[in-house]
């Protein structure tokens, strides 16, 4: 039987519905290492991880045999019930629909670690909305705007 080898390594970039800022500081590094776990769970590696109050980057090694869109499916889900069973926040937690995954090579890892990790510093200087436009434009995904995440209107 052969063997299977691969190298795939995946951006995902989601947001919380309604773009509230609701992941506190105060339970931030709690629902990063609930995410990991999902992910570990799901045979895939965590690289970075930032949950930004009304965001989350993760940079995930994913394994042959889970998709891209159901690996999300378990890291938004999961986390979701993981905050409403904790109650940390008032009222009921969701992730919004949708979701960016951009790829990268070996070599950008590094980089895409580093970016990951300076969230706090990053957003001082520019919007989520503008970074994700410039994700879409720097990948080349074609996108309909009517179909992106809801914004804050001072965005």
């Amino acid at each position: 039987m052969a063997n299977t080898y691969t190298q795939l390594y995946v951006q995902y970039v989601f947001t919380v519905k309604g773009k509230e800022n609701l992941i506190r500081e105060r339970f931030r590094i709690e629902l990063e290492k609930v995410i990991c776990g999902i992910i570990s769970n799901q045979k895939s590696k965590t690289y970075a991880i930032y949950c930004n109050p009304d965001h989350t980057h993760i940079l995930v090694g994913i394994h042959p045999i889970i998709s891209v869109s159901k690996l999300v499916e378990q890291i938004k889900s999961g986390s979701s019930n993981w905050l409403n069973n904790k109650k940390y926040i008032h009222g009921f937690f969701s992730w919004q629909d949708g979701y960016g995954a951009f790829t990268y090579s070996k070599s950008h890892i590094d980089k895409v670690v580093k970016y990951i990790l300076n969230q706090p510093e990053h957003h001082k200087k520019q919007s989520f909305k503008d970074e994700y436009l410039n994700f879409l434009k720097k990948f080349d995904v074609e996108y309909d705007p009517k179909y992106l995440f809801d914004w804050h209107d001072n965005e």
